[in-house]
């Protein structure tokens, strides 16, 4: 039996806890940085708060966050995590639907649809946060204020199966892949289904005018949805190549598919972007996800492409991004004029057709998780 002066000191250390809790969420709350606070600090906090958290996160294959999902659970295992990932744009209109429903379901998103996360900050709906690492993130990939940050770079570039084609003979720029030697070898993802590949498709005609869609389409392309599942597709060989995926930079040994950069082209690359929402039901435990999204230890122990931080190195072989052709602020700036973006989306439909198949996440319904 507990005396009741061990009980009066219990309760009073569970409340210490709750006001510590709460005191700092609210000094966080106004914009203040986590840089002086460590994960486990948060860690402590997201328990206090009951140790649960919902994430949305941008894709196209269900399985696309569970390395994240198993790795944050691993890490903070009194922390229930759910990641629920599905193509950005249905990720949009879901969160939207339950903010005017005034029954949000996620804590955080991070996503491809950068021009939300400004109109979210404008209309209220996102928590000011700065992250642990926020002072080492690239100026040009977070919000100034506060309220959203990148949580990675992305990039899309081609992605050839090198037992079908040598890397020598890859096809890396946009005019390579009209040689008639890869008709019927080539998978590429809708440009009207997903706002990067429109992008690069955007700037492909800029470049070399509508003809070149003409003569691509005499290339007996095999038109897909979502770009993971179009590099996996490639890897196993059914097709040779693509040029709007993304891929690791350095492959796993025994891998068939190598992730190429053009040789004259630029190419796509941009920051995944995250935020957490006032409205959300466990705040503590998305201030932890995202410092440990950020966290430069767990960047440099399972690197993927390159960081949004200054201080972490890209991998073996490659150079930091600012050594090669491409601009990461043009997606967002491509991605703020919405009327332009639906002009494009209906000109590449009438050429290639309406897009055919199932979401590739698999992800129905308004509430997912």
């Amino acid at each position: 039996m507990v005396n009741p002066g061990r009980r009066r000191l219990l309760k009073i250390s569970a409340a210490s806890m709750a006001a510590a809790y709460l005191g700092n969420a609210l000094a966080r709350d106004r914009g203040g940085s986590d840089d002086a606070r460590s994960l486990d600090d948060l860690y402590r906090e997201a328990q206090a708060e009951g140790g649960r958290l919902v994430v949305y996160a941008g894709g196209d294959l269900p399985t696309a966050q569970v390395a994240t999902e198993n790795a944050f659970r691993q890490r903070f295992p009194k922390v229930e995590i759910r990641i629920v990932t599905d193509l950005s744009k249905y990720h949009d209109s879901r969160i939207d639907l339950q903010l005017a429903r005034g029954t949000l379901e996620c804590d955080v998103a991070h996503l491809q649809t950068l021009h939300n996360f400004e109109r979210w900050k404008n209309e209220g709906a996102l928590l000011r946060y700065k992250p642990i690492g926020w002072d080492a993130v690239f100026p040009d990939f977070k919000d100034h204020d506060g309220y959203y940050v990148g949580v990675t770079v992305l990039a899309f570039s081609n992605y050839v199966n090198t037992n079908l084609i040598p890397e020598s003979q890859a096809p890396l720029d946009a005019v390579d892949y009209l040689d008639p030697r890869l008709k019927g070898q080539l998978a590429l993802v809708y440009p009207q289904d997903d706002d990067a590949v429109l992008f690069q498709f955007d700037r492909i005609v800029r470049a070399h005018g509508w003809d070149y869609m003409d003569q691509l389409m005499t290339q007996d392309v095999e038109w897909r949805r979502g770009t993971i599942p179009t590099r996996i597709y490639v890897a196993e060989g059914h097709k040779a190549a693509t040029f709007n995926v993304s891929g690791p930079l350095v492959p796993p040994s025994g891998a068939t598919g190598k992730f190429l950069l053009p040789l004259k082209d630029s190419f796509l690359s941009w920051p995944q972007t995250g935020a957490i929402f006032k409205k959300a039901k466990h705040k503590a435990a998305a201030r932890l996800y995202l410092s440990w999204l950020l966290d430069k230890q767990r960047i440099e122990s399972s690197p993927f492409q390159w960081s949004v931080r200054r201080d972490v190195a890209p991998p073996p072989g490659w150079q930091p991004l600012s050594h090669y052709d491409t601009d990461p602020n043009a997606f967002g700036r491509f991605m703020k004029d919405r009327a332009r973006l639906e002009r494009l989306r209906f000109q590449f439909e009438h050429l290639i057709g309406p897009v055919v198949g199932p979401n590739p996440a698999g992800v129905q319904g308004l509430y997912v998780a």
